[in-house]
């Protein structure tokens, strides 16, 4: 026990719904918008002090429950509904302890109400694991802002064993007995990351496939996206179910990159290939990267790294090992990434990297990272096209761990809207220059940032 530890005394939430200006595809799926769940949680510590802290994450039930029986907005329905069970959790625990103390005592419920409300609410398929993360993830993150703001220190200062009674042994097992996450997290953010540029599947590259312009100052094309903001990393969305249709996107991507790129006198960039596990094996992507040698041996030279290309449960899909293509290039794992049992388990199947994702929790992670630091696998913090709060909190957990060198964000590009408040007070974060994210303001007190009522 620490003299530290808070209680949760309340928590509220709220939804809030935005139109994306270009749609966006996930998993062979257009999406034309985006719920957001904030949430407020009221922590008191052991002296009485109470302090309130704020979290916020995209619930992105395309991407966390993609189904093939429930419509979009079934699920969604059962995201905020999980979202009620979930408060309920929070609101109700009354032991004190450390954030992650608090929320990985009570992460088995989460799965326990989720699989409740899918039977009281007779789904045809259940919640699954990835989707409930997600809906817990700004309970969380407000957790831990709170827990910051009560003694005025940034989230990244309060992991050693200083704030927290139990070590990483007690979530990672015995390799880590005796360490703490402060050993795989620093203090002080860097001070500025390059940032991924997403390419959807659906995004024009030049004019001249512009079908319906958006017509509010915003570039329209990549070509237009690179010298506007500097771009040096750009995140490839491909179908994964056409291979000829992947090589000549990857092929037409590096030929626009390379006439803006020489514009602008640059010589070097990067590409990360995501295929959102629709390759039906792992001899696709081998295929691809084969032909992709031949035909664009420096656009295959430029990628940096492959993420989940085959399916998400790895239990069921364990013929497709990634031990020949991770030669080539790192294979990171994203969407089936839900603990460390699944990380192993990638990592035994060829997986040489891992997606940290602030959707997932901060808590979560924070001890992925420290078991992917300690394995020597390949790190990233990937973007659930996070708006406002959620991406200066997803910004923060990429500054904060050294293994990761860029920051994913698309929220500039598909929903500005959601990002205005905070704007004046983090300009760098959503304004980038020179392909860089200004990650320097990212040591404010608790995640660093606030209700959009209180920001200004």
């Amino acid at each position: 026990m620490k003299n530290t530890d808070v209680r949760i005394v309340d928590v509220h939430y709220s939804f809030a719904t935005y139109l994306y200006r270009t749609p966006i595809k996930f998993g062979g799926v257009a999406s034309d918008r985006v719920t957001i769940l904030d949430v407020e949680c009221t922590t008191e510590n052991r002296s009485g002090v109470r302090s309130k802290g704020f979290g916020s994450m995209p619930l992105g039930n395309i991407w966390s429950f993609p189904s093939k029986v429930l419509s979009a907005e079934q699920t969604l329905q059962a995201m905020q509904g999980l979202v009620e069970k979930l408060a309920t959790i929070y609101a109700q625990h009354s032991e004190y302890g450390h954030p992650v103390e608090i929320t990985m005592a009570l992460e088995h419920q989460f799965f326990e109400v989720a699989l409740a409300y899918s039977v009281t609410h007779q789904l045809a398929e259940p919640i699954p694991r990835l989707c409930t993360l997600v809906c817990a993830s700004p309970f969380d993150a407000a957790l831990h802002d709170a827990y910051g703001k009560c003694y005025q220190k940034n989230c990244f200062s309060t992991y050693s064993s200083n704030w927290m009674t139990a070590d990483l042994g007690q979530y990672l097992g015995e390799d880590f007995q005796g360490e703490y996450i402060e050993q795989y997290v620093t203090t002080k953010a860097k001070p500025q990351m390059p940032l991924y540029h997403l390419v959807g599947a659906l995004d024009p590259l030049e004019q001249g496939d512009v079908v319906a312009p958006v017509g509010d100052g915003l570039p329209e094309t990549l070509a237009e996206w690179i010298p506007r903001d500097g771009l040096a990393h750009l995140k490839i969305k491909l179908n994964g179910d056409d291979l000829n249709w992947d090589l000549q996107r990857i092929v037409a991507i590096d030929r626009v990159a390379t006439i803006a790129q020489s514009a602008r006198g640059i010589s070097s960039w990067f590409y990360s290939l995501d295929f959102n596990e629709r390759c039906e094996n792992v001899e696709y992507l081998i295929s691809l990267m084969d032909q992709l040698v031949q035909v664009a041996p420096l656009a295959y030279d430029r990628v940096q790294y492959v993420e989940q290309p085959t399916r998400r449960d790895l239990h069921n899909d364990r013929g497709n090992t990634m031990h020949a293509a991770a030669k080539r290039k790192p294979v990171v794992i994203d969407e089936s990434l839900l603990d460390l049992e699944t990380l192993l388990l990638a990592r035994e199947m060829g997986y040489t990297g891992v997606a940290l994702k602030a959707c997932k929790g901060q808590s979560q992670s924070l001890l992925m990272a420290a078991a992917a630091k300690k394995y020597n696998m390949f790190l990233c913090v990937q973007d659930l096209t996070c708006p406002g709060a959620s991406l200066i909190h997803s910004a923060s957990i990429a500054a904060h761990i050294p293994a990761v060198s860029a920051i994913e964000a698309n929220s500039r590009q598909f929903v500005p809207a959601a990002n205005k408040p905070w704007l004046e007070k983090f300009p760098g974060i959503f304004h980038i220059t020179s392909g860089t994210m200004d990650t320097s303001v990212l040591d404010g007190i608790g995640l660093g940032a606030v209700p959009p009522s209180q920001v200004g």
